[in-house]
């Protein structure tokens, strides 16, 4: 049955508040780690697992909890993951060491990785109009790029005016706003399609397979990618794999539908929406290291650095919107991957005298680009598949969001550091020192100069190489989008598209 008009905006506010919280609270903790590793007397590789903890549980549960909103009931599993998102909040705000900190964030991701495929969901069946229903998950989808830009603006300031405990105390007044208009304005549905059985052995080796690697994409630069724990996670993955796969074929009601991967329209959507992530991810997170390292900046003032980004993200995606059903997905799509891809070629060049125009600029040109694309990305997951498997649908593309901003941080990170190497011998082997001699204290003072100039060129042509492999990565993505064909057939529910 058809919302009354101002309840089913009301909805969508409902969801973005989940959506918004749950990936916020994913980026604003890394903040907290240098006051978290000094209260807990902790090194910071210890500490590093309070990030990998997190993510390895939010991506094995959001599958689950896509199969479980569609079976049982998509409010009942959106509110269930709520209460239990507070509750995990409060418990992190008042761990008193590393271990419990660890055990209360994992809760934390299970419950917040109940949002994304029920979220998702939620909106398919509340907005029946089809070009209404794409304009609302094209909204809904900017609050998961806009919380990660708003964490470092909210986190810096409650950190340094109420102590590490408020990132996670703050998610208590906020969710409960969020709980209570869910309680209030969401509609209980369910899929059409009856469940008999949960398919818990492909969610166990699931869920197996995408921790084994998940640690091996956080932690292999410092193991070493050829390292022996390194490649027994490679192994332990592919084995899972392989297993997950062959339950998948046996099981009457898998848990990932597998006749998904046969469909071109949705395949080719999710490996765009897979480039276009781990491009970005994978390299925007070093900017505040660098603002950080050789702009002088403080965390909060880096963070500043994001609300361009934000403005311009919120501000491209209903564009995006309104130009569903008006110009063929493949094109719109092309187009602002193109855009994106753009803003990332604008950070090469930056050094230690650019100003914080030479940030903000390609940032917003990047998230303008990424910005109207992404309700057309969000929009044809939906039209590939029926109805009532949107929540599985849409757990995958979260799952491969995740899984590309961990490839690309994996990825990208050592080749910021392999560059780094790379530069500094090609300098030194070109270089031609004339130094006074170094018997004395004006020769060895000289000396440590010109080394330590030396490596603070390498270092920043490093962050060059990885940008321009970032931005060659992105058009790549560009292009495959000219592949992504909705035709006729594909369409379910009446969603909004221009045929091709």
């Amino acid at each position: 049955m058809e919302e009354k008009p101002h309840l089913k905006w009301l909805i969508l506010a409902t969801v973005i508040i989940g959506t918004f919280l749950g990936r916020l609270d994913q980026t604003i903790v890394n903040l907290a780690l240098p006051k978290i590793i000094n209260d807990f007397g902790i090194t910071v590789s210890s500490a590093g697992w309070i990030a990998t903890a997190y993510i390895i549980a939010n991506a094995i549960f959001v599958p689950i909890w896509g199969k479980l909103g569609d079976t049982i009931g998509r409010k009942k599993v959106y509110i269930l993951g709520f209460l239990i998102f507070i509750f995990g909040s409060v418990l992190a705000g008042l761990a008193w060491n590393l271990t419990s900190m660890l055990v209360f964030r994992v809760i934390q991701a299970i419950a917040a990785s109940a949002d994304y495929p029920t979220a998702m969901a939620i909106l398919a069946v509340t907005f029946t109009n089809g070009k209404e229903r794409a304009q609302a998950l094209g909204i809904w989808s900017s609050s998961f790029a806009a919380a990660s830009v708003f964490g470092p603006l909210i986190g810096g300031p409650l950190i340094d005016n109420f102590g590490w405990r408020s990132v996670f105390l703050v998610n208590l007044p906020v969710g409960i706003v969020g709980l209570t208009m869910a309680l209030a304005y969401v509609k209980e549905s369910v899929s059409t399609v009856v469940s008999h059985s949960f398919d818990w052995w492909g969610a166990i080796t699931l869920g197996a397979a995408l921790s084994t690697l998940v640690l091996v994409l956080d932690q292999g630069m410092g193991w070493g990618w050829t390292s022996a724990n390194s490649i027994i996670c490679y192994a332990l993955t592919a084995i899972l794999t392989m297993v997950f796969v062959w339950i998948e074929h046996h099981h009457d009601e898998p848990i990932v539908d597998l006749k998904f991967f046969r469909n071109s329209l949705f395949v080719n959507t999710l490996l765009n929406n897979f480039i276009i992530f781990m491009g970005l991810m994978g390299s925007v997170f070093l900017i505040p290291i660098f603002a950080q390292t050789f702009l002088g900046m403080t965390a909060t003032q880096s963070g500043y650095l994001f609300i361009p980004l934000a403005l311009f993200f919120l501000l491209s995606a209903p564009v995006g919107g309104m130009l569903i059903g008006r110009v063929k997905p493949s094109y719109v799509i092309a187009a602002s991957t193109f855009v994106a891809a753009i803003g990332l070629f604008m950070f090469v060049g930056i050094d230690p005298r650019s100003g914080v125009l030479a940030i903000t600029v390609p940032l917003s040109v990047m998230a303008f680009g990424m910005g109207f694309g992404m309700a057309q990305r969000t929009n044809l997951i939906a039209v590939a598949v029926p109805v009532e498997e949107i929540g599985v649908a849409s757990s995958i593309l979260a799952l491969g969001r995740n899984i590309a901003g961990a490839f690309g941080i994996a990825i990208f990170g050592t080749i910021l550091d392999n560059s780094a190497s790379s530069h500094l011998a090609s300098i030194v082997k070109n270089s031609a020192l004339h130094l006074p001699s170094l018997a004395t204290p004006a020769g060895i003072a000289a000396y440590k100069a010109a080394i330590g100039l030396m490596e603070l060129k390498a270092q920043v042509d490093a962050y060059g190489t990885v940008f321009v492999t970032a931005a060659s990565v992105i058009l790549v993505g560009a292009f495959l989008a000219f592949f992504i064909k909705v035709k006729r057939e594909e369409m379910h529910g009446g969603m909004h598209v221009q045929v091709e």
